[in-house]
């Protein structure tokens, strides 16, 4: 992995007319690394890809991506960055070679041919190669998609909820490509509202109406997670909550002396998507009692 920062955004403001689609994110991520933006539907995930790929302008803060302005060296920017839209934009009466072939050719790629067959080879296609789109399950054109994304090798890939409505085998196959392309250099950036990929991420930003949370690896969030110990003794339940429990359960079992009466111990951990919950609970819970000493 690259100690580098691939991508850097300073205060970074989004608007659409009155609403605040985005309120001054800043964020560094590092080169060759799979960095996860986690949040629920109209976080601004979507919004936040737009401005790295310069389809949308900024309302303010500071926005680089390997070095490039996205509004101001757009053609720069666009020869080294593959982008894969949540929706596939297909041509679907075109096999999958050849819609490959149009992005390639977009980009001017010498031995297109030979690049066309490597990333088909790449997503597993190979059988399927010239067969229409249109007859092709949503998993496929996803696949197809992300071929698009990665003919003419960008060292940055952005992806919009990729392995959204496909089933649990092919996402485990595409998480596997983007482990693949990151260990060769790549910097991947996926956005995604399924918690249990965040486990895939190196690091994680979690979004949540256009504010950032948190920032940190997947463990170190889960770290702070909280933890239901219970005890049974004497055909009683003890229980207690704990937090960051590796630290905290040594005290609390020490407490009952290794009681030889302690028939039985559950614990219970949070997971992400729990952890993610109760951010958001406490931030909309603080906005509110804001909004009511306004």
């Amino acid at each position: 992995m690259s100690n580098g920062t691939a991508i850097e955004v300073q205060e970074l403001r989004k608007n659409y007319g009155a609403v605040q689609a985005l309120k001054d994110i800043s964020l560094d991520i590092a080169g060759g690394q799979i960095f996860g933006l986690l949040g629920p539907n109209g976080a601004g995930k979507t919004t936040f890809i737009r401005l790295l790929i310069g389809s949308t302008k900024a309302t303010g803060g500071s926005i680089s991506v390997i070095g490039f302005d996205p509004m101001k060296q757009k053609s720069a920017l666009r020869a080294e960055i593959g982008y894969m839209p949540q929706d596939p934009a297909l041509y679907e009466d075109l096999p999958p070679w050849e819609n490959i072939r149009f992005f390639g050719r977009a980009h001017r790629l010498e031995n297109l041919a030979q690049r066309v067959d490597e990333v088909i080879e790449f997503v597993g296609l190979t059988e399927r190669a010239h067969d229409p789109v249109y007859k092709f399950s949503g998993g496929m054109k996803q696949r197809v998609s992300l071929a698009c994304a990665l003919v003419h090798q960008p060292r940055v890939l952005l992806l919009d909820e990729p392995t959204s409505g496909i089933d649990p085998k092919l996402r485990e196959s595409f998480w596997k490509h983007f482990r693949e392309l990151a260990a060769s250099g790549v910097t991947i950036l996926v956005s995604t509202h399924q918690m249990d990929e965040a486990h895939y991420c190196d690091r994680l930003a979690i979004l949540h109406r256009g504010s950032l949370l948190a920032e940190d690896s997947p463990n170190q969030l889960l770290w702070d997670s909280r933890a239901q110990v219970k005890i049974w003794r004497d055909g009683q339940v003890d229980k207690q909550t704990i937090t960051n429990y590796p630290d905290q359960l040594p005290g609390v079992l020490q407490n009952y002396g290794l009681d030889k009466t302690i028939s039985r111990i559950e614990i219970a951990e949070d997971n992400l998507e729990a952890v993610v919950l109760r951010m958001i609970n406490e931030r909309e819970a603080q906005q509110t009692k804001e909004a009511g000493h306004a």
